[in-house]
């Protein structure tokens, strides 16, 4: 069986951190359970990046996955909500669910 290739998404800007330890913990999370975790916060902070940058090299990885993973807070990220919009696109609704989800259907397989 092929694991279910799953995108992070969630809030950054303004984050201390840029909220990426919260990316690095539910990438490990999510690994650990079998999934195939694809953590875009994982290339840090880029110099000379812009927000749309980010966003762009985001969708491009996005497009790769078969379903996104939800952090806390995404509703209040402008990338994120474009990030879940593509996602219910592509994938359909049901491939779009907070982490705790897929944390959950993992845990009772």
């Amino acid at each position: 069986m092929t694991p279910v290739k799953i995108y992070i998404a969630g809030p950054m800007t303004g984050l201390p951190e840029y909220n990426l330890p919260a990316f690095a913990a539910a990438a490990v999370e999510l690994e650990s359970l079998g999934y195939e975790v694809t953590n875009p916060g994982r290339h840090g902070v880029i110099e000379g990046f812009t927000w749309q940058d980010y966003v762009r090299r985001g969708l491009i990885e996005l497009l790769a996955c078969d379903a996104i993973a939800l952090l806390d807070g995404w509703e209040s990220s402008r990338g994120a909500k474009l990030e879940v919009q593509v996602a219910e696109t592509l994938f359909g609704y049901e491939m779009v669910r907070p982490i705790e989800e897929w944390i959950a259907m993992r845990a009772v397989a």
